[in-house]
């Protein structure tokens, strides 16, 4: 557990990637596998469940810490984070822990699940005596299931490269799939040649960047594919042997998300991977992304949801075939294999293929680009035609060339205080539009702002702070900003009746008054042409 919240200090207190690269090496050569494997899990999001609520932590911190329940609350409110004010308050350790690693202590967590609440009380109060400040703060994160580091995917698979000395496309690949430490070990995930032979298993997302320049820049058109950017979820169709998984791009199983798709098992032959969006779609348009949300969130999909939000895959890669990995082979080449298999099959499967966007200059291809939003998508997608299927997100081969986001003009009414380090400070904030002489609120936003004018923006929260509920602070209505958002659409479970799709603070309008500002009239216009 020492060694691990050494890491996470070398993490936390850097920003150079070659540093933070070096203290993933470092660790993983000298930890433990299972402590290792334990570390690749939370840093790729597979955390362990949590066994006990924040109300009885929080009860318990006050009791260890000796203070009344209001005491250790407004402590938490003024820390903004659970488990670093439950750190902070504590006592130091009556004497130090020295033989428990980081897979005893998940291991500990994982029991307390099937214990009373007494037995959790003294269990965890035994703990907190035991560890020091930092493995506490990390015990904890644990513990409340809010462990987060800001450590890229792409940079432990390169630090896991360079120890185990394996290519890193074969790293990530291995590190795919629906595996946790408790179900595998590290021989089996790195060292066994079955790792690859998991049926379940996708092969990593190739990702693209934003186009940063013109797209005349990136050379002859005739050597770059384009087509549709649809609003959906990146997935990965599965079919090996007698079964079939659908994978999103954040390395979540969503097979029984979709069910429907089952039935592309009789259409697709076993040996097959393609990429491509998961999309809500109905009288073959798309529909609203938020439509796809709804069963997203749902633990079970009901015949009237499939009925009423019916799902296809709209394929743009093929990855395997027969059994074969073509991403090495050129995307026109991948294209050429695909386009006559999704093309063949019959209507009434849950499947479509995105075509090709034709376009005889960069110019015209501009055009095209400018009215994705009446094709119900975000943009394009332009793709080097003799690119391979690379591994995370890499600059030169794949961009995203998105449409101008929908802005709005709003006036800031609450503000809320962020979390950890930024606790002190206002981070989150609430937006409205006007409707007559009141301010009907519409949307948050929080990011968007420079250094410096966040710093001002608190500033001024600060000296004009109305009212307060908890972190929540009712500010003056008196700053404008322009809020950039991707779509917008009607939403019952919104005061406003509107709910916005990305919303974020595109600048601070410093030039105009609160009167100025966009009307909730604009906001249903708006509606009604993009909704």
């Amino acid at each position: 557990m020492k060694r691990f919240a050494f890491l996470y200090r070398q993490m936390d207190q850097t920003t150079s990637t070659n540093r933070k690269l070096q203290a993933l090496v470092d660790y993983f050569q000298a930890a433990e596998h299972q402590d290792a494997l334990w570390t690749i899990a939370l840093f790729s999001h597979r955390r362990p469940r949590r066994t006990v609520t924040t109300t009885l932590l929080r009860l318990w911190a006050a009791e260890s810490a000796g203070i009344p329940l209001w005491l250790f609350e407004a402590s938490y409110d003024m820390v903004g984070d659970l488990a670093e004010a439950i750190a902070l308050v504590t006592p130091p350790p009556e004497r130090s822990e020295t033989l428990r690693t980081l897979k005893d202590w998940i291991r500990f967590m994982q029991e307390l699940k099937d214990v009373d609440e007494e037995a959790k009380r003294k269990a965890i109060l035994e703990a907190w005596s035991q560890l020091e400040q930092d493995e506490r703060f990390l015990f904890n994160k644990l513990l409340t299931g809010g462990f987060r580091i800001g450590v890229s995917q792409k940079m432990v698979t390169k630090a896991l490269a360079q120890v185990l000395a394996m290519d890193e496309n074969a790293v990530a690949h291995r590190l795919m799939g629906d595996w946790t430490p408790d179900n595998t070990t590290w021989d089996a995930l790195f060292q066994s040649d079955s790792a690859l032979d998991d049926h379940s298993k996708p092969y990593p997302f190739y990702l693209a960047y934003a186009l940063e320049g013109a797209p005349e820049d990136l050379g002859a058109l005739s050597e770059w594919a384009a087509e549709r950017k649809w609003d959906g979820i990146r997935g990965q169709y599965i079919h090996r042997g007698d079964t079939w998984f659908l994978w999103s791009r954040g390395e979540e199983l969503v097979t029984d998300k979709f069910p429907e798709l089952e039935t592309l098992m009789k259409i697709i032959p076993p040996g097959t991977v393609l990429d491509g969006e998961i999309m809500p779609w109905k009288e073959d348009k798309p529909l609203p992304f938020a439509d796809l949300q709804k069963r997203i969130g749902r633990k079970n999909v009901s015949k009237r949801l499939m009925i009423d939000i019916p799902v296809i895959f709209k394929a743009y890669d093929l990855l395997e075939w027969q059994g074969k990995d073509l991403r090495e082979r050129p995307y026109q080449e991948r294209r050429a294999l695909l386009d006559p298999i999704i093309e063949a099959i019959p209507p009434g499967y849950p499947i479509r293929l995105s075509p090709m966007v034709p376009a005889g200059s960069w110019e015209e291809l501009t055009t095209i680009r400018s009215r994705a939003r009446e094709e119900h998508c975000e943009g394009l997608m332009l793709k080097r035609m003799d690119s391979a299927y690379g591994t995370g997100r890499k600059k030169g081969d794949w961009w995203k060339w998105k449409i101008d986001p929908l802005t709005i003009d709003a006036v800031m009414i609450y503000a809320q205080r962020g979390h950890g380090r930024r606790a002190s400070l206002f981070t989150d904030f609430t937006f409205a539009v006007l409707d007559g002489e009141q301010l009907i609120p519409f949307t948050k936003a929080y990011s968007g702002l420079t250094d410096a004018e966040f710093d001002e923006v608190n500033a001024f929260i600060r000296r004009n702070t109305l009212d307060r509920f908890g972190p929540v602070a009712v500010v003056k209505p008196e700053l404008v900003f322009e809020i950039a958002f991707e779509g917008i659409q009607a939403s019952s479970r919104h005061k406003s009746g509107i709910a916005l799709r990305f919303p974020r603070i595109k600048r601070w309008r410093k030039d105009k008054l609160r009167k100025e500002a966009n009307t909730f009239q604009d906001l249903q216009e708006m509606l009604e042409q993009y909704g």
